[in-house]
């Protein structure tokens, strides 16, 4: 099949070579010609604007934009609005707002021109590992472009099948699944994220607990120096909590257990605080949540060796540069 992709950062320029290795055709823009340039070496075709890419697609077409929520993401769906046709289809693999999504789609529905969002999860590692994507949008528009959701997605991989599952549909084993209407898929992976800010925190505030084991203001006999890169090398191996964020924490601990390279200033990207103002909304109690959230604020002002940990995660699954406060 054949697919444009508009942003060739992080993600958008593995999404397009995990494409390509499975046999699919990319059509790619980006404002950086280089990152063009170097797609276009490995077997895409280059567009100079938003014109080009739609001219280089066959009907019916479909644009997977891959930019950074809000403003660029508004600008380049209401830009591909005027260039698309009926039949076509804008997918947004960011991570928007939900209500955002529900928005444009309706807007879109009337040019007859499909919205589907899609929840991407799979960081700077999609190109191996393959990409978690939560769809939302029109049945019709997902089974068209599913053979793109497929290639995609991890696949089983090597995780154990669930015991006693037994359903006839495998897609979300495989990685990928449909949600439902415009803005599940977006709603699914905000939720997600706040999921992962919980996570994040309690290994943070945890190996926070280890380190400060060795504080002079404690009784000299209660004072443990431990190794904290074995301390998280051990929970890796057959631990209760062992997980990707303690892989990725591991490995930076292995690299320097100070993490000096990292101020602690850590940055919320919008998915957090969707998923508070969510729950406030369904009067769901989520205090965890919450908190985790409110220690990404705090951290901005006084940081500690936690938050030091917590940015050494958001690198390793995203490639997240801290932003200087």
């Amino acid at each position: 099949m054949q697919l444009g992709i508009i942003g060739l950062g992080r993600m958008g320029g593995n999404i397009a070579r995990r494409l390509q290795r499975h046999g699919h055709e990319t059509v790619v823009y980006d404002h950086n010609p280089e990152a063009v340039q170097d797609l276009a070496k490995d077997g895409s075709t280059g567009a100079s604007d938003l014109a080009g890419v739609v001219a280089s697609l066959t009907k019916p077409r479909a644009v997977w934009v891959m930019l950074p929520a809000g403003d660029p993401t508004e600008q380049t769906v209401a830009a591909l609005a005027d260039l698309l046709e009926a039949g076509d289809t804008i997918i947004d693999g960011g991570n928007s707002f939900y209500k955002d999504d529900i928005r444009r789609a309706m807007g879109l529905a009337k040019k007859g021109i499909d919205y589907i969002d899609v929840g991407t999860s799979g960081g700077v590692w999609g190109l191996e590992r393959g990409y978690c994507m939560m769809i939302g949008g029109t049945a019709q528009a997902f089974d068209r472009l599913e053979p793109l959701f497929d290639a995609l997605a991890p696949g089983y991989g090597s995780i154990p099948r669930t015991p006693n599952r037994k359903v006839a549909d495998d897609r979300s084993e495989r990685g990928y699944l449909y949600t439902g209407p415009a803005g599940s898929g977006h709603f699914v992976k905000m939720v997600h994220n706040g999921i992962e800010y919980g996570m994040m925190q309690a290994y943070a505030e945890g190996f926070d607990i280890l380190k400060m084991k060795a504080s002079p203001h404690l009784p000299e006999e209660q004072r443990f120096d431990l190794n904290l890169a074995d301390v998280a090398e051990v929970w890796r191996r057959g631990s209760v909590i062992s997980s990707w964020l303690l892989d990725l924490t591991a490995s930076a601990l292995a690299e320097d257990q100070e993490l000096a390279r990292y101020t602690g200033a850590v940055s919320d990207s919008g998915e957090g605080r969707w998923t508070i103002q969510a729950a406030i909304e369904e009067a769901v109690p989520t205090p965890v949540l919450a908190s985790a959230l409110f220690a990404r604020f705090r951290s901005r002002q006084e940081h500690t060796y936690g938050d030091r940990m917590l940015s050494a995660m958001r690198y390793g699954f995203g490639g997240h540069v801290e932003v200087p406060q």
